[in-house]
């Protein structure tokens, strides 16, 4: 493995969110990072730090719509799954051919959509609304996502994980797209816990793949390390336990 100078990575520093995905596939392979906004504004961090990048970038530079987005070097990658597959081939946690990397980029934008119907759970009418706000809504959309949309995106890839080998969806080395669902399992499993209680038999696949990318020795360490931001009411995955419906 090559050795680089240590990553910045900027989002926001009180929730997992989609920077998750990315801190998680730098902790796997132990690539020295920096996560900017949770470092004290004294030592150059916070909010400000990043919004600042974000509003001052080169002319030479596409300035990053929102976070994260990642600094390496001289260069800035902005969008999780375009963060990913800029980093799945440094680091080995992509397949080594063109056809198989763009399939796995083509499973993190699927992964990309799926996340963005569980936190439309919440906030069915959008962002600027408090959950407070837009309760009846979210009440029906989280029904449609337990009895439609997790069967679906789960089942898709319960579907092409069986049909690989080595127990990842790429053969036996593993891939950010291996740590990516591992976050979309738990992440479902605190949002939804009665659901996915329900559900899990009948994806075995991905049930195994989660415990396996839990017990890998990096992944356990920042998992129970302070790095590892807790879920919480702020970020994607939310418990409401009025959105969790029946078990059944």
């Amino acid at each position: 493995m090559q050795s680089h100078p240590p990553y910045e990575l900027y989002y926001w520093p009180t929730i997992q969110g989609r920077g998750e995905f990315v801190r998680l596939a730098l902790e796997e392979v132990a690539a020295p990072y920096i996560d900017v906004a949770r470092l004290p504004e004294g030592r150059g961090g916070g909010v400000k730090a990043m919004t600042k990048v974000m509003h001052s970038a080169p002319a030479t530079t596409l300035e990053p719509f929102a976070p994260p987005f990642l600094r390496a070097g001289d260069q800035l990658v902005s969008q999780t799954a375009n963060i990913l597959h800029f980093l799945g081939p440094r680091h080995r946690l992509a397949p080594d051919d063109d056809a198989r990397r763009f399939e796995a980029h083509q499973l993190q934008l699927t992964i990309a959509d799926f996340v963005n119907e569980a936190h439309d759970t919440h906030h069915p009418l959008g962002p600027s609304l408090y959950y407070e706000d837009q309760k009846p809504e979210a009440k029906r959309r989280a029904a449609a996502f337990r009895t439609e949309r997790i069967p679906k995106f789960l089942g898709y890839f319960e579907r092409v994980l069986g049909r690989s080998t080595g127990g990842h969806f790429f053969g036996p080395s593993i891939s950010y797209v291996d740590l990516s669902m591992f976050q979309v399992m738990v992440g479902l499993a605190y949002a939804f816990p009665r659901a996915m209680t329900a559900f899990e038999r009948k994806v075995p696949e991905l049930a195994k793949l989660r415990d396996r990318v839990k017990e890998r020795p990096q992944i356990a360490a920042y998992l129970a390390s302070e790095r590892r931001i807790a879920f919480n009411e702020d970020g994607i995955f939310r418990h409401y336990p009025e959105l969790d419906g029946n078990a059944g």
